[in-house]
């Protein structure tokens, strides 16, 4: 039974039928990807991800990455295997060619990302913080950084990571001893120690360029004191050659429950007094500056988190359509009845069905945000770029947040569709179970996205962007009115779009009243609830288009978009109206969790 990745249909759907990416090719930045171009891009992703990172995955779990005099060895296949992304210039799809990218539309590259990320996440962690990495040299980098860094980073001759978290300062970077001291070369001598660094060490490659959040002696206490700093494993000469070692030591590689073929590593920087940086961006900017790569990497792990669903979800299919298993409900009480195939059992398919739905919405939400950032860049009109940038970041932490934790009850659906053998290393469920865990936790727990959600993403810009998002919302659903067929369910989604707006406004004043702390007690259910209507939106949106396609689609197109209609029924008449509900909990706004005494916790 071979594994699956994603649906090729669905992929296409979303690109050329949904957002029409082609348009871009209008526009003299895109000009190169029209349709075609378009398709041959995917299929070669497609290729690749299915014939070399797939038969990784498994081995790469299997073998995992460990420390060995000084040294972390991972996974042997893996240094043939990125040896020949990079050949393929896959890291750095849509940066500018003259720094090793392939200038394409940045949803273009999520689609390839779909298939990447499916076949092996584990593997995708060393391009992938390589490119957040390098996209932070060429924001705020100088001339001669960029010319130092950015084009090994892109083309991957170097990786790159992110150095942030230290045992007393996870979530509360604020609160980083990590310190650098000016030196009268310019550079700044790094003194400190980062844990739960993702490829912080390996071989792959002859270098590792390390972002290194750091406090420059005498700046202030807390986020506003913290400086950015290009801290390289092997120093780089002003000639682009090649120097001496950093002081840059991994002392230990963590033991995880998942993504064992990247490893989690605790790095200490400046033991032997040796270690140098140079300043990235201006002092006391770090934090301002890193959230740039944050909110891609934010990004990056909703998507990580998604294609373990997608691939768990059409193994699930696959599996059910093979396993017999049982009569047939209706034929229960014939003792000659043949037993069938367990996608013909209710149960079955109200997980297969439950699966599918999420699926298909969180791939357009992904896929949706590289789309607004696309219109960024193909628009001179600064209200409209700001229009999609403020989409962005709403969006952000429903990306992240909603999604790795719908994804992560997709994974365990699709491990209980297998029944005991989705629970048994021989098939593939059990490892993305596994996989799919961390991305509700890295990057920003789910929690503190949804405090981001609340306490910055609602208020921001005196409320535009959240209004920016209910007008595209409304667009959808006027769409969607007009066909008789859609009323019931666009009234329905409106309807809770303005249970949502209500609620928004409930929150935001509680946010700002006493109960402040009971707001954000219910930061995450808020989340929660943003994120139903969201994926009501994208699935009303496919709906319509799928209204305008079926009319004149061929055969074997019919049962695709069928299956857009009964997708949307789904959600509307089993997942929506448990969504008023919990807005109901919310507005209750129920202080029991902030009022009761630690002690009253029990434990002792």
């Amino acid at each position: 039974m071979a594994q699956q990745i994603a649906d090729r249909r669905d992929v296409d759907f979303v690109l050329h039928e949904q957002l029409d990416v082609a348009q871009f090719s209008a526009h003299e930045k895109f000009e190169e990807y029209n349709r075609k171009t378009i398709d041959l891009v995917v299929s070669e992703a497609r290729n690749l991800s299915i014939k070399e990172i797939l038969p990784t995955q498994k081995i790469g779990d299997q073998e995992g990455c460990h420390l060995e005099n000084g040294q972390v060895i991972v996974p042997e296949v893996f240094q043939r295997l990125y040896d020949i992304f990079c050949e393929g210039e896959w890291l750095a799809m849509s940066e500018d060619p003259q720094w090793g990218g392939q200038g394409m539309p940045r949803t273009v590259a999520m689609a390839c990302a779909d298939y990447f990320n499916g076949a092996n996440y584990a593997f995708m962690m060393y391009p992938g913080l390589t490119h957040g990495a390098g996209k932070l040299v060429e924001a705020f980098g100088t001339d001669e950084q960029k010319k130092l860094f950015l084009k090994n980073m892109f083309t991957g001759k170097w990786t790159g990571t992110m150095l942030l978290t230290e045992p007393g300062a996870g979530s509360d970077v604020g609160a980083l001893e990590t310190s650098a001291v000016k030196n009268e070369d310019g550079t700044y001598s790094i003194t400190g120690g980062k844990i739960f660094i993702s490829s912080g060490e390996h071989g792959l490659v002859e270098n590792i360029i390390h972002p290194v959040l750091a406090r420059i002696d005498g700046a202030p206490a807390g986020t506003k004191g913290i400086s950015l700093f290009i801290v390289p494993k092997i120093w780089v000469n002003p000639d682009g050659s090649l120097g001496e070692p950093n002081d840059v030591v991994c002392t230990g590689v963590e033991e995880k429950m998942g993504i064992h073929g990247n490893p989690t590593c605790s790095l200490t920087l400046g033991g032997k007094g040796q270690c140098r940086g140079l300043l990235l961006g201006e002092e006391n900017k770090g934090m301002r500056a890193m959230f740039l790569m944050m909110n891609e990497a934010r990004l990056l792990v909703g998507m990580q988190g998604f294609c373990c669903a997608s691939a768990s979800y059409l193994n699930a299919l696959d599996y059910a359509r093979q396993r017999i298993q049982g009569k047939n409900l209706l034929q229960m009480m014939d003792k000659d009845a043949p037993a069938v195939p367990i996608i013909q059992h209710p149960d079955v398919r109200r997980m297969l069905m439950t699966m599918k739905t999420y699926i298909s919405a969180m791939r357009s939400l992904l896929y949706y945000v590289g789309f607004c950032e696309d219109m960024k860049h193909v628009t001179d009109d600064e209200a409209v770029a700001d229009k999609y940038q403020g989409l962005i970041e709403v969006l952000t932490p429903i990306a992240k947040g909603y999604v790795t934790d719908r994804a992560f009850e997709m994974c365990n659906l699709g491990m209980q569709v297998y029944g005991g053998y989705g629970y048994i290393r021989e098939y593939p469920q059990e490892q993305l179970v596994r996989d799919c865990r961390i991305t509700q936790i890295y990057e920003g727990t789910n929690g503190i996205q949804a405090m981001d959600l609340l306490g910055r993403k609602l208020g921001m810009k005196k409320g535009k962007p959240v209004m920016d998002l209910f007008g595209e919302i409304q667009a959808t659903i006027a769409r969607a009115k007009k066909v008789e067929s859609l009323q019931p369910a666009a009234e329905a989604v409106e309807k809770a779009l303005n249970k949502l707006g209500e609620i928004a406004m409930h929150m935001g004043a509680t946010a700002m009243s006493p109960k402040v702390l009971a707001a954000f007690a219910h930061a995450y259910p808020f989340m929660d609830a943003s994120g139903d209507v969201v994926m009501a939106w994208m699935l009303l949106w496919r709906g319509v288009v799928a209204d305008e396609k079926i009319k004149t689609a061929k055969k074997k197109d019919q049962d695709f978009y069928e299956g857009q209609f009964k997708q949307l029924d789904f959600f509307v008449r089993s997942i929506l109206p448990i969504t008023i509900g919990k807005m109901k909990a919310i507005q209750n706004t129920c202080e029991a969790a902030v009022e009761i005494s630690d002690d009253a916790f029990g434990g002792k």
